[in-house]
C-alpha cells in the first residue's frame, strides 16, 4: 500500500468510506475503482495517489477496521479478570461490532474472501494478533487452573474464532434475524467453556 501524509489524510478516509459503500451495495468485483472516486468526490487519478489498485483498497479497509475492532476488544475484556468472562466479553465484543456495522460486517464476511490476493499474498498480521487475544485468555487460565491442561490453545482459539465467524456470516446472510448477539455471545462461550472448565475437585 502506498504512504500518504497527515495533509491527504481525509482523502484517504473519505476513499476508505466510499469503498465501504461500494462493495457493500455492488460486491468487491463489480465494484470499479471509478464508481469509488465518485462516492468520494475525488478524480479517479486521485485513488491512485494512495492506493496501487481496489484490491489494496480492500485490504487498507480491512485493516483500519481491524484496528478499531481490536481495541474495542481489549478494552471489553480488561474490564474482567476470570479468564472465562473474558471469553464471553471477547464473544460479545465481537458479535456486537458485527451488528452494528452491517456494511463492512457483509465485506469482512463475504467480500474480502473473493479477493485473491487478500486470501493468497496478505501477511494478515492484526487477523493473527486478533487470533492471540483468545489464546492468551486460554493460557491465562490454563496458568491458574481454570482450564484444562491438555487444550491446545492455538486450535481452541481458531475453533471458538470458527463459531463467532460463522454466527457473523449467518447475520450478513440472513434476512431475518433470529438471534441477538448477547444471546449468541453467550451460549457459544458457553458451549465451548463447559469443554474448557478443568474438573472440579
Amino acid at each position: 500500500m502506498k504512504n500518504h501524509n497527515k495533509k491527504g489524510g481525509d482523502k484517504h478516509r473519505r476513499i476508505i468510506e466510499a469503498a465501504v459503500q461500494v462493495f457493500a451495495k455492488n460486491g468487491f468485483y463489480n465494484s470499479k475503482v471509478s464508481e469509488i472516486a465518485r462516492a468520494a468526490n475525488v478524480a479517479d487519478g486521485t485513488i491512485y495517489l494512495y492506493f496501487q489498485n481496489k484490491d489494496d483498497i480492500l485490504i487498507s479497509l480491512f485493516e483500519e477496521e481491524m484496528s478499531r475492532v481490536l481495541d474495542n476488544v481489549r478494552q471489553a475484556i480488561s474490564l474482567e479478570s476470570d479468564p472465562a468472562k473474558q471469553l464471553e466479553r471477547f464473544a460479545e465484543a465481537h458479535l456486537d461490532l458485527m451488528e452494528r456495522n452491517q456494511e463492512m460486517a457483509e465485506i469482512i464476511q463475504v467480500e474480502l474472501r473473493q479477493s485473491s490476493k487478500f486470501m493468497k499474498e496478505y501477511k494478515n498480521d492484526k487477523f493473527h494478533e486478533y487470533l492471540n487475544i483468545i489464546s492468551s485468555i486460554i493460557k491465562r487460565g490454563q496458568a491458574s487452573g481454570a482450564f484444562r491442561a491438555d487444550i491446545q490453545p492455538g486450535i481452541a482459539k481458531r475453533a471458538f474464532f470458527g463459531a463467532l465467524d460463522e454466527m457473523s456470516r449467518y447475520w450478513v446472510l440472513s434476512p431475518v434475524k433470529k438471534y441477538s448477539p448477547a444471546l449468541a455471545a453467550r451460549q457459544i462461550s458457553d458451549f465451548f467453556l463447559k469443554g474448557m472448565l478443568a474438573p472440579a475437585d
